[in-house]
């Protein structure tokens, strides 16, 4: 008789924790299910990216999924953003390859329309006229060169590009600043890996992002926990990569461009716009010093110049020609609509403006 007490007791206190365990999941999905409604009202998608990506064990590398669509984001038949690609490529066809990450993507812009490589086809139709062009979207969030050489062997030589056009930068600078910070014992190898969670909850990847940002804003004036940099050296491995990327690009006889990078960061900003315009680029370095940002972006400009000379490629200048600005850019490196528009005005006039890009133009006139 003296156990029933205690076992009611026992069975109210399990009660009451199964309750607050469903009150918390409740929560959760209330707030998961806002989370997504915000999303498809932004992006037209309740899904996330990560739908639109799978691994090729073949090659291996992160590829798009052919067909695949999230909210203003299509994938076409051949695993590329934009239109199909027609296959075999027509005669007298002009195609051009755009080789990146995320910033020829264009995740952040308003429709596959608005994405750069799309402009840059488009105002090229209307100045040749006579001549059809098209183009191959080789741009997958998280690429260095490194998966561009690839993506170019296996992905994109089939497709007979005339012309291909290299946009890469911050991955790769990301990549080495961690490196060195892992090095000097400032960070665990593996810490930018997503968990569970946030690979799954929407919620929790907008808190996780929410509290880097936080962190990369408060953390960008202070001195402590800075990655030490030989910046004579800095950059010779992306040197390395982009010199073996161009020449692969070159083995045809094919015009191979490279377009320096753009950042919403500037040198001649004050401090606090420093310190807003790097704070995307800050959650990914979160071990680099302003003033070393803004050398580490310069640097790898002057690479991707070096390497345009010696390899004889076309180099695409103008990087500050997009204004430094919120207008311009969603965060440190991507591109709003207006930015977009301004990247496509760079290169189109980098391509009109050489004499191979016109003669290969001429070769495909109509007789």
């Amino acid at each position: 008789m003296t156990e029933s007490p205690r076992l009611s007791a026992r069975t109210k206190w399990v009660a009451l924790v199964v309750m607050l365990i469903l009150g918390i999941v409740v929560i959760v999905a209330v707030a998961e299910g806002l989370v997504r409604a915000r999303q498809w009202a932004k992006y037209g998608a309740f899904a996330s990216y990560d739908s639109l990506y799978r691994v090729d064990e073949s090659i291996p590398l992160r590829v798009l999924v052919p067909g695949a669509r999230v909210g203003n984001i299509t994938i076409n038949s051949s695993g590329f953003r934009g239109p199909a690609i027609e296959m075999p490529k027509p005669q007298n066809r002009i195609r051009i390859a755009f080789l990146g990450a995320s910033t020829t993507f264009c995740a952040e812009v308003s429709s596959d329309a608005a994405v750069w490589p799309n402009i840059v086809v488009e105002q090229l139709s209307k100045r040749f006229p006579e001549v059809k062009f098209d183009y191959v979207n080789g741009g997958v969030p998280g690429y260095v060169v490194r998966s561009s050489l690839l993506n170019l062997e296996h992905k994109i030589e089939p497709l007979d590009p005339d012309v291909v056009l290299i946009y890469e930068a911050t991955n790769d600078l990301s990549g080495e600043v961690n490196a060195l910070a892992a090095a000097q014992g400032l960070i665990a190898a593996e810490r930018n890996r997503p968990g569970w969670l946030e690979r799954h909850l929407l919620l929790w990847e907008l808190v996780v992002k929410n509290l880097r940002v936080r962190s990369a804003q408060q953390d960008a004036v202070a001195a402590t926990n800075r990655v030490t940099m030989d910046k004579a050296t800095l950059g010779a491995e992306f040197h390395h990569d982009l010199r073996e990327l161009v020449t692969a690009a070159q083995r045809k006889g094919r015009l191979v461009a490279v377009a320096t990078f753009s950042t919403q960061l500037r040198v001649e900003q004050s401090a606090e716009e420093r310190k807003r315009a790097a704070v995307s680029a800050l959650v990914y370095m979160p071990n680099i010093g302003l003033d070393d940002l803004v050398f580490g972006y310069r640097r790898y400009n002057d690479i991707i110049e070096n390497v345009a000379r010696e390899r004889g490629a076309l180099l695409i200048e103008g990087e500050t020609d997009i204004p430094g600005d919120p207008i311009h850019f969603v965060d440190t490196v991507h591109f709003s609509d207006a930015g977009s528009r301004k990247m496509a005005d760079r290169v189109f006039n980098g391509l009109v403006g050489s004499p191979d890009f016109l003669r290969l133009v001429a070769s495909r006139q109509p007789h």
